[in-house]
């Protein structure tokens, strides 16, 4: 029996993947045999079927410092400045920048993304003022509004009472929280929401209205919760027809909350 040195094996492998004898195909996986889903462009475990984008996720905050947001996101605020807001009045946003995090000038009025959303979700990071004032509308106030609009209480709500409707994360003067699942003022809270834009007829009629998934700390305290409207105070609410999308829009009422670590992912549906 004769030997091969390892020069004579490596050249032998090489001519063998080269006439195909070790070619390997390509991985086959799904069928073209299932039914058709509905809409009539998929079989079930389509074969052809676009696969997810790879994406890096994100990591989680900690009291100490925010965490990264996923590598698809839209960063709207990370720290640094406020490139990615305008005022609600016209021109630069005249909020404030301490220790890295975003901070409501009492009285400069809201701030507005340059970047305008439909469906999305959206992630921001929120502190109420510290030592506590005020009590129930009155204590660490804000807001953040879908197209400039829906809006999503921020308040601080530990042992603090108010209106079940105006709670921190309630649709405003709508649904009221499942729970509440406030934090100590001063210390960082997280909403992460998926929200659903409505849909309109030509005629500007509701063809779906808006829906809102909401986590408070990680809880779920909405679930698809169905809006009404845009933010009404005391006053039912009203649909007016608008655009696909619009801009998230961060509320001055009077309090200088703190906010951190906002980013939006747009979520097309395919």
């Amino acid at each position: 029996m004769s030997r091969r040195g390892p020069l004579a094996c490596a050249t032998v492998m090489v001519g063998l993947v080269a006439s195909g004898v070790w070619a390997q195909e390509k991985p086959k996986y799904g069928y073209k045999d299932t039914p058709m889903l509905p809409g009539g462009k998929w079989h079930v475990h389509d074969s052809d079927r676009p696969l997810p984008p790879v994406i890096t996720p994100g990591t989680a905050s900690t009291q100490d410092a925010p965490g990264s947001a996923p590598s698809d996101a839209v960063v709207l605020f990370d720290g640094k400045d406020l490139s990615h807001w305008k005022s609600d009045r016209g021109g630069e946003a005249k909020w404030d920048i301490r220790d890295g995090a975003l901070v409501i000038h009492p009285g400069a009025g809201a701030i507005l993304s340059r970047d305008e959303f439909g469906d999305c979700q959206l992630h921001l990071e929120f502190a109420s003022p510290v030592p506590p004032k005020g009590a129930d509308q009155g204590r660490g106030n804000s807001g953040v509004m879908f197209f400039g609009r829906y809006e999503i209480q921020v308040l601080d709500c530990y042992d603090n009472k108010t209106y079940a409707d105006g709670h921190a994360a309630a649709i405003y003067g709508q649904h009221p929280p499942l729970v509440n699942a406030s934090r100590k003022p001063g210390e960082w809270q997280t909403y992460d929401i998926l929200f659903t834009a409505p849909r309109f007829k030509d005629d500007g009629t509701v063809e779906t209205p808006a829906h809102a998934t909401i986590l408070h700390n990680g809880v779920a305290v909405q679930n698809h919760a169905e809006l009404l409207g845009p933010m009404a105070f005391r006053a039912l609410p009203k649909y007016r027809k608008h655009g696909p999308a619009g801009p998230i829009l961060l509320q001055d009422h009077g309090n200088p909350v703190r906010f951190r670590n906002i980013w939006v992912r747009p979520l097309n549906h395919g």
